[in-house]
């Protein structure tokens, strides 16, 4: 039952243990409890709790705090804020318990002593670098709950966040004279940003109309009462370490314009209007002019009279005007913001004041060539109208006509290119203007001017150089300049210094004297050193000097000869009998040597030509023969020493007769002849022999070989018993050669050989004194009629035989014995 009531509530009357759980109680009511035992007889008496009991949780540790998070990191402190537990264990939260450990520890430390209830602590004191991380607990009545989950490691350092910026007004600002405007915004960043206000990149000060103000998340400038001048771009720039931001406006403060700029111009005067003009104002009020607001007065009136307020241009024709009366004109500029003061002109009489241009005054003529020149005049006076055309004349200095140059306008140039001149004539020119009035007269005359290209000095020589010397001249060389200046060189002028004297003096007295671009400079001193320079001359003067780079020391030049063969000294040089030998080569040296020409180490034949020039030799022989081969040598001697060269000369010719001729072995029919190559074979090879015979009692040669390359042949085919002559001749690639002939004729005849001996030798008689003997014939005559045959006897025990007799018959008496 409730504490405050009588009456009893049955919870249950199921429960067979010794607990119940009671349901359905109202939190913060107190109650009574009672229980009875049953069985099944009956229900005991009750037993009934012995105080109220009030409704309420039990009381616990609170729970752990929770979103524990950093707000702040500094390089020597961190700001910490959690939240609450979401259940306090059923008692008050008495305080927070903070606790960090350093990274690398073990242990946590209690952050505080202090008694924390705020959820919010800065730990301060730390050191720069170090690490920690932080869990915090709450506590109630019965004690201290479950730290929180740790932070995440924190190391002390200045935190770091770009500046950011946001602006409250836009890029650009109109704004009236005289109101006020200011620009703000919020920022941040950390460290704290430094903001800086700049106008046309000029820092902005405060004065009494400016102000700035700035706090650690605002940024504000103000200026009162603006004046044009406050007009321009403004910034605002955030900054810190980490970066900056800026912010732009364009601000305009605008006015009504100044008046029109002065004086106001008369362009146009007549009898019943005018048109004027004006500049506009310098300063339009920072809004652009809409229009321009003209009004005109009588002089002798003080009322002024609308002209035109629709005009955005900056001239006017004043219309309805009197003539003879004076009128002032006023201009008011006009734009959004209001109309500017005043513009007042001077006085102008209405009238007609207006005639034909003024003469121009004497024309000057530039740019004169062969066939153009170019006219230029000033503008004359217009005689009150504009001047819309130029007439241009020209004459020949001594014709008396004047003749237009074109028959196009002129206008506005005041000068004017006329084309079509004959080259070499003098011309005059003269200008006219022209307005819609008339012509004007014209001008006095042009100077005269022939037409022809202008001719300016020439450039100066280019690459002067010395090219040689001796010992009292020094031979200059250079090239032509560059640029002729449109008229002919001349020629040249040479001039020379002497190393230490300042004097220049002249090698030539007139340019024309020296046409070629190369001069001798004579009359020198031998030993002394000298400078050289060369200008070049046209019609219109001399050009600047060239030098020579370095100075000259006047003395011989030694160099040793040099030469340089020519292709017909290579070390062997063919030549056909009968062409010309040329022998040539390039020779150098100072002083130039002297040329020798050798045959063999001898004298080189009379019939050959040699010439000797300023640059080389030669040597050339017509007509050759055979003979004119042979080694040639050229030799150049100067006091810096010689140099020889040879060359080997070869005559193509026919090849000379074949030596020995000799004829053996006669036959009958045939013989057999042999010789010697001949002893020249003209330079080139011996291709074949060419052998021939004749009959003596014929005069014609007959060939019996022509192809033969041997030095032998078999004669054949020989009537027997005919004599003959015999001939041969060498040829090669130039000809046949001269013929060898036998010296007597040959008979054509076998050959005759001794007899073979008698036949059976024996005596017939014998007496004290004398023998007779006989004999056969012997078997062989030995190709002739036996003659006789001869008798020889010889004592016994002799060596010698004794010749006896020749006897023609077949027997003989040998007597005297």
């Amino acid at each position: 039952r409730e504490s405050d009531r009588r009456a009893w509530t049955p919870v249950t009357c199921t429960v067979t243990r010794q607990n119940a759980t009671i349901q359905g109680l109202t939190e913060g009511k107190a109650y009574f409890f009672r229980i009875a035992a049953e069985n099944i007889i009956g229900m005991g008496p009750f037993t009934e709790t012995t105080k109220e009991i009030f409704i309420k949780d039990p009381i616990t540790v609170p729970d752990r705090p929770e979103d524990l998070e950093v707000k702040a990191v500094t390089k020597n402190s961190v700001t910490l804020t959690w939240n609450p537990p979401k259940y306090n264990g059923g008692s008050d939260i008495t305080m927070y318990v903070l606790e960090s450990r350093l990274i690398g520890k073990e242990k946590f430390h209690r952050v505080t002593k202090d008694k924390l209830l705020d959820r919010k602590y800065t730990v301060e004191g730390l050191k720069e670098g170090d690490t920690y991380e932080y869990r915090v607990s709450a506590c109630n009545i019965v004690g201290q709950g479950k730290p929180s989950f740790c932070t995440k490691p924190i190391t002390c350092k200045d935190e770091i966040a770009p500046p950011s910026l946001d602006l409250d007004f836009r890029d650009k600002l109109i704004v009236r004279v005289g109101e006020a405007f200011s620009l703000t915004g919020r920022y941040s960043g950390k460290p704290a940003p430094k903001v800086t206000w700049l106008k046309d990149d000029n820092v902005v000060k405060e004065d009494d109309r400016t102000k700035i103000k700035t706090t650690p998340t605002t940024l504000c400038l103000g200026i009162l009462k603006s004046v044009r001048e406050d007009s321009g771009k403004y910034c605002v720039t955030v900054e810190n370490s980490t970066g900056s931001r800026k912010g732009f406006c364009q601000v305009n403060v605008v006015d009504r314009p100044s008046p029109p700029v002065g004086p106001v111009i008369f362009d146009e005067v007549y009898k019943d209007h005018m048109v004027v003009s004006w500049k506009p104002p310098l300063d339009d009020g920072g809004s652009e002019i809409t229009n321009y607001i003209i009004e005109k007065k009588d002089a002798h009136k003080d009322v002024w009279m609308p002209v035109t307020s629709a005009t955005v241009k900056t001239t006017c024709k004043i219309p309805k005007l009197l003539e003879g009366r004076e009128y002032q004109i006023r201009i008011y500029a006009e734009n959004l913001y209001g109309i500017s003061d005043p513009l007042i002109s001077d006085e102008m009489k209405a009238k007609d004041r207006f005639r034909v241009p003024d003469a121009p005054e004497q024309p000057v003529i530039k740019n004169v060539t062969k066939d153009s020149a170019v006219v230029v005049w000033n503008k004359p006076y217009d005689g009150g109208k504009p001047i819309t055309n130029y007439i241009v004349e020209k004459k020949e200095t001594m014709a008396t006509r004047w003749v237009k140059v074109t028959k196009d306008p002129i206008f506005p140039s005041t000068q004017f290119k006329v084309p079509d001149l004959l080259e070499g004539c003098e011309y005059e020119f003269r200008v006219s203007a022209e307005n819609e009035i008339g012509i004007g007269d014209p001008s006095p005359p042009s100077k005269p001017v022939f037409a022809r290209d202008p001719i300016a000095k020439p450039s100066p020589p280019v690459n002067p150089e010395a090219v040689d010397k001796t010992k009292n001249s020094v031979d200059l060389s250079w090239q032509p300049p560059r640029h002729d200046g449109n008229g002919k060189i001349i020629g040249y002028l040479v001039e020379y210094q002497k190393v230490g004297d300042e004097e220049w003096k002249k090698a030539n007295l007139s340019a024309d004297s020296c046409p070629e671009t190369k001069y001798k400079v004579t009359g020198l001193t031998e030993g002394l050193t000298y400078k050289f320079r060369v200008r070049a001359v046209n019609a219109a003067g001399e050009s600047e000097p060239a030098y020579v780079p370095d100075p000259v020391e006047v003395k011989d030049r030694l160099e040793p000869p040099e030469l340089i063969l020519d292709a017909n000294m290579a070390r062997e040089q063919h030549v056909k009998a009968g062409d010309t030998l040329r022998l040539s080569a390039v020779i150098k040296g100072v002083p130039f040597p002297k040329v020798t020409w050798k045959k063999e180490d001898h004298e080189v034949s009379p019939k050959a030509d040699i010439e000797v020039t300023g640059v080389g030799s030669k040597l050339e022989i017509r007509n050759t023969v055979h003979e004119d081969g042979g080694i040639y040598s050229l030799t150049v001697e100067n006091p810096a020493g010689s140099k020889t060269v040879s060359v080997k000369v070869v005559v193509l010719d026919k090849p000379g007769p074949p030596r020995n001729l000799q004829i053996s072995e006669v036959r009958s029919d045939s013989c057999y002849l042999t010789w010697m190559e001949p002893e020249d074979d003209g330079g080139s090879v011996i291709t074949n022999y060419v052998v021939e015979r004749k009959d003596v009692a014929s005069a014609q040669w007959v060939a019996i070989s022509s192809s033969s390359k041997k030095r032998s042949h078999i004669a054949k085919y020989l009537i027997e018993g005919t004599q003959y002559l015999f001939r041969v001749a060498a040829e090669n690639q130039f000809g046949r050669g001269p013929y060898v002939e036998t010296l007597k004729p040959i008979k054509a005849i076998d050959p005759l050989h001794p007899p073979g001996p008698p036949k059976n030798l024996h005596h017939v008689d014998v007496d004290k004194t004398e023998v007779s003997l006989a004999w056969n014939r012997p078997d062989r005559d030995g190709g002739a009629e036996i003659t006789g045959y001869l008798v020889e006897y010889q004592e016994d025990g002799a060596d010698e035989w004794t010749k006896f007799q020749t006897v023609p018959m077949l027997d003989c008496v040998v007597t005297g014995l």
